[in-house]
């Protein structure tokens, strides 16, 4: 979908031919105005387009610094960009300008096994940190579902989440420091390359989630785990969606922590039907995937309780994967449901919203009757352990009655998440595609402390702006 710029109270100057040969002159073939580059920045995954005016690939820490001041100097908008694989559109250039991109900056430059840290250059794809480590028997446990693809800074920036936050928690609580260049381009070191540090306001938890607007992140330090030795998965077929969260509720409390439960609704099934390892028995049908681990012997007995509890909870089927084949062949059918969702509808918005545990049985009969008062279908699966549902919404035409009808859908879904004590973004951020709700959750005194903040550290607002405020 094609969406024109806002119009904004700070009135950014165009990159023009003039500036564009002063900048060219600076940074040389790094900077470019080809089409090709310029409609690779203007996408992300959310299906939002922005074209900015120019793209830099960064190349050095100076590199950045430099662009930093001369956006400053010229009063033109700086975006930072990793892989383009969020989706809140939180990369793009909103008011044009210039998207820096980070891609190159991609180095692991240690993992240390001794301290059980690794230090990293923010267009590190995440899967391959979590690959290093592993060779060194260490753990980076985040795992948002691109994270083949995305940038580690990226998910910094997002504070990205992933299945295995219902025992390992976010990113945020392996983030140990970091550099960046603010947007008055000096560089910034916050944080620790320690498990303990108090010194000062915790800036590195600051930077973390503000989605590129408070710095862009050069360097990270992040903690490691050690590698747990097992892991056990299983897939557990119920009724209906609400005995399968019950089912999560008398896993919590039998005192086992899962490392991820996923749930997929029945509409979820069906798209993947042909890579189920039992058929589907219609109606309501809902799916866990669970896993445990540990040592061999922990993650055995973990595995054991989760499937007599799924049992109790009225599991039409529990089968556990005998095999590391198996257990792909399990995580395929997790995986395939937002490529084929999203290849199936003309127009789609994901919403990611959290609520506490024991309601999320009341959000999906909320949403089913939403849905149904407007007319729109909505697939329910994500994170069932942490609360975390991911809600896509699709329509098979494009016209714009389904786009407001699907508009005020999301409006009545994020208000019933609230009225649950949840939240609008469990792991996507606000970006712009969700901007305009962010008052439904924050107060206006929220806001207010959030904009001086964003003041207080770019004040001539040249860094990502028209993000995350609406």
């Amino acid at each position: 979908m094609q969406n024109g710029a806002p119009s904004s109270p700070v009135q950014y100057a165009p990159i023009d031919d003039h500036l564009a040969a002063e900048l060219a002159k600076r940074f040389g073939p790094a900077f470019s105005r080809l089409d090709a580059d310029l409609q690779t920045a203007s996408e992300d995954a959310s299906g939002l387009r922005r074209r900015p005016e120019a793209v830099l690939f960064a190349k050095s820490v100076e590199d950045i610094q430099e662009i930093v001041h001369l956006a400053n100097l010229h009063e033109f908008a700086v975006t930072p960009r990793g892989a383009g694989t969020g989706l809140a559109g939180g990369a793009l250039a909103e008011h044009g300008g210039v998207v820096v991109s980070l891609a190159g900056r991609n180095r692991i430059l240690d993992v240390d096994p001794v301290n059980m840290l690794a230090v990293v250059e923010p267009g590190a794809v995440t899967g391959r940190i979590r690959k290093a480590a592993r060779a060194k028997g260490l753990f980076y446990p985040p795992d948002p579902a691109s994270l083949d693809k995305s940038t580690i800074g990226g998910n910094v920036a997002t504070d990205a989440g992933g299945p295995a936050c219902v025992k390992y928690g976010v990113t945020r609580d392996y983030v140990l420091g970091l550099e960046a260049v603010l947007p008055g381009g000096d560089l910034l070191r916050a944080g620790v390359a320690t498990r303990k540090g108090v010194v000062g306001y915790d800036l590195t938890r600051l930077l973390t989630g503000s989605e590129g607007t408070l710095g862009i992140i050069t360097k990270l330090i992040l903690k490691l785990i050690p590698h747990p030795r097992a892991v056990r998965t299983a897939l557990a077929l119920f009724p209906d969606p609400g005995k399968a969260v019950a089912a999560v509720g008398a896993v919590m409390n039998s005192g086992v922590t899962p490392s991820c439960v996923e749930l997929m609704d029945n509409r979820c099934l069906t798209l993947v039907a042909e890579l189920l390892p039992f058929p589907l028995r219609g109606g309501q049908t809902s799916l866990l995937l669970v896993e445990t681990d540990g040592d061999e012997a922990s993650a055995e007995s973990d595995m054991a309780c989760v499937v007599a509890a799924c049992t109790q909870m009225s599991a039409m089927e529990v089968l556990p994967a005998g095999d590391p084949t198996a257990r792909e062949k399990m995580w395929e059918v997790r995986r395939q449901i937002s490529t084929r969702i999203h290849d199936a509808a003309a127009l789609y918005m994901s919403e990611d919203v959290a609520v506490p545990l024991a309601y999320i049985p009341e959000l999906i009969a909320s949403v089913q009757m939403l849905e149904r008062e407007f007319g729109l279908t909505v697939y329910a699966f994500g994170h069932a352990g942490d609360g975390n549902i991911h809600l896509n919404i699709i329509a098979e035409t494009l016209d714009p009655d389904t786009r407001e009808r699907m508009d005020r859908l999301v409006e009545r879904i994020l208000n019933t998440v609230l009225n649950l004590n949840g939240t609008i973004s469990g792991e996507h951020g606000l970006g712009i595609a969700k901007k305009r709700y962010a008052p439904l959750e924050l107060s206006p005194a929220s806001l207010t402390l959030q904009r001086g903040i964003k003041k207080l550290f770019d004040p001539n607002m040249i860094l990502n702006p028209g993000k995350i405020f609406p």
